[in-house]
């Protein structure tokens, strides 16, 4: 079983690395924004336009997944508290260490992750 001080650290990291990569691509969304707004392109008519208008859908995904992981970490921090922490929400097992060492976010063991 994984100390409780080491998973907080691995939740802790898991956070500040998707916090930071949500302020670096909403950073740069803004740039984008910004730039597509002083240019006054036709995303329609300018040739251009596309390539803005698919920058502004990637970072908006890239954003929406930086969410999602940040939305993983209270959800993995809540299961810490009620002591379901290493256990899969599938089957009820054990979630091995390793596994959890490397997703720390993750919610079920191997097995039923393999399982569509």
């Amino acid at each position: 079983m994984i100390p409780r001080p080491e998973v907080l650290e691995l939740l802790a990291q898991r956070r500040r690395e998707a916090e930071s990569r949500l302020a670096g691509t909403s950073a740069e969304r803004a740039a984008v924004v910004l730039a597509a707004r002083e240019s006054a392109t036709d995303d329609e008519h300018d040739p251009e336009g596309a390539t803005i208008a698919y920058e502004r859908g990637m970072l908006d995904v890239l954003s929406a997944r930086q969410r999602q992981t940040l939305a993983d970490v209270d959800t993995a921090e809540r299961r810490l508290a009620a002591g379901e922490y290493q256990v899969c929400e599938r089957c009820g097992g054990p979630i091995a260490d390793d596994r959890l060492r490397a997703l720390p976010t993750v919610r079920t063991c191997r097995d039923c992750a393999g399982r569509t």
